[in-house]
């Protein structure tokens, strides 16, 4: 029997472009793409490879300039901006390589944000917010601002929103670009539990090799075209590393 469920992330002929005549840049050109419910995707390639706007409207921040993207078999380019947002809200988690805190709130009430704008209780809110700055290893510092943690602190809090809002998809930017190699293995493994016991679609941006190999697939970019699309193997991630 054929399994009709449609791909929880789909591309079909994706192109965006920026600019007109001469100043055309295709950033991402006819791209295909799915990714199923479930999956612990990396995306790879050098710097203007697509990568990042693929991302991007992944995470409904952009739109295709031709093509289709399809969330759960609904195509996102005929959404309006309110449901676009709601998407974003209820089903998509963020992790920006910056950290995007606001310097005056919490650990705890950055974390607590997104749910706020869910409408979750306050009890909940900061039950999960604790539970989940715990997680990345901030037990203790839920009362500290941005400006009373480390860089790679703060990324830690921005991961722990991200966690926080029980999303389907969690979109990560270089995750642990500012961590030491001790607690970037640990919110990787993290990741791969939240990926393994929870089923939460994960989608990773890196530009290194040895974090790709974290996921369980992976995608790599050139020229705004998928040139290599494979499970993660020791081979497939040294292939990486001579792309970027």
């Amino acid at each position: 029997m054929v399994d009709a469920t449609p791909p929880l992330i789909e591309f079909r002929k994706v192109s965006r472009i920026y600019g007109t005549g001469e100043a055309e840049v295709r950033a991402l050109d006819g791209v295909d793409l799915q990714i199923c419910r479930g999956e612990f995707v990396a995306i790879m390639g050098p710097s203007g490879s697509g990568k990042s706007t693929a991302m991007n409207i992944i995470g409904c921040l952009d739109r295709p300039s031709a093509g289709d993207y399809l969330f759960e078999g609904t195509p996102v380019q005929d959404l309006s901006p309110d449901a676009l947002a709601l998407l974003r809200r209820h089903y998509l988690g963020f992790v920006f390589q910056g950290f995007n805190l606001l310097p005056r709130s919490s650990a705890q009430e950055n974390v607590e944000l997104p749910m706020i704008y869910k409408g979750l209780p306050a009890a909940e809110r900061i039950a999960r917010a604790r539970s989940a700055l715990a997680k990345v290893g901030l037990d203790g510092r839920e009362h500290h601002q941005p400006s009373q943690l480390s860089g790679g602190q703060q990324q830690r809090v921005a991961i722990a929103r991200a966690l926080a809002g029980d999303p389907m998809v969690i979109l990560a930017d270089e995750p642990t670009g500012n961590l030491d190699s001790h607690r970037s293995h640990e919110i990787l493994l993290l990741l791969q539990e939240l990926n393994r016991k929870d089923g939460i679609t994960i989608v990773m941006v890196t530009h290194e090799p040895d974090i790709a190999a974290y996921a369980k697939r992976l995608v790599i970019f050139t020229d705004g075209k998928i040139v290599k699309d494979e499970p993660v193997t020791a081979a497939a991630t040294e292939t990486a590393a001579e792309a970027v």
